[in-house]
């Protein structure tokens, strides 16, 4: 899942990797320490704003690392479609879930989950985390001939459909969700196209 390079780097990937597992609740630092191969130390080095932090940083890299796989799924589709680019987001789960089993889901949902109500800069950075993912899958569909007023509401759409969908499919221990939701979904979203790319 993306390359990491500092210990910093390395941390912050650790989190995420866990957070995604057991949840924010469950993840301690001498964890993250552990699974980064780092000294504890350095975790209160990296991170002075300690645990809340390191999360935040690690919900911000999830974020920025859902982004930035919008670009690498619309150049591995021969013809890029919006129905097409929501089979290439689902397909990384279910290869994940098929391969490795339904441990784990995302870190961005999962920090909501646990923190949004109590408010505070965990909410405010996963929020932050869905607008980095959604807007370059927003300007995707727009590249791809969706109107640019209904492209950021499908952007929210299809996030949320894959969300609920990789929920589902971690209750059931099964990738039909997965499945179904592209299945039913991709049709909607190819009909939104009105214009040649």
């Amino acid at each position: 899942m993306g390359e990491v390079r500092g210990p910093r780097e390395r941390m912050v990937f650790s989190a995420a990797q866990l957070i995604r597992r057991d949840g924010v609740a469950a993840t301690g630092m001498r964890e993250v320490a552990a699974h980064a191969g780092a000294p504890r130390g350095s975790l209160q080095h990296y991170f002075p704003g300690g645990k809340e932090q390191l999360v935040n940083e690690a919900v911000g890299w999830a974020g920025r690392y859902a982004g930035k796989r919008i670009a690498r799924f619309v150049a591995g589709l021969k013809e890029p479609t919006p129905g097409g680019l929501f089979a290439a987001m689902a397909g990384q789960w279910t290869d994940e879930y098929t391969t490795d089993g339904f441990a784990a889901g995302c870190p961005v949902a999962a920090a909501t989950a646990e923190c949004a109500s109590a408010g505070g800069s965990t909410r405010e950075a996963a929020a932050a985390a869905f607008t980095t993912w959604r807007t370059p899958l927003a300007e995707a569909l727009s590249g791809m001939g969706v109107p640019a007023d209904r492209a950021g509401s499908l952007a929210t759409l299809m996030i949320s459909t894959l969300e609920g969908a990789i929920l589902m499919a971690r209750a059931e221990q099964d990738v039909r969700p997965l499945t179904t939701a592209v299945r039913e979904l991709a049709p909607l979203l190819d009909a939104a196209v009105t214009r040649a790319p």
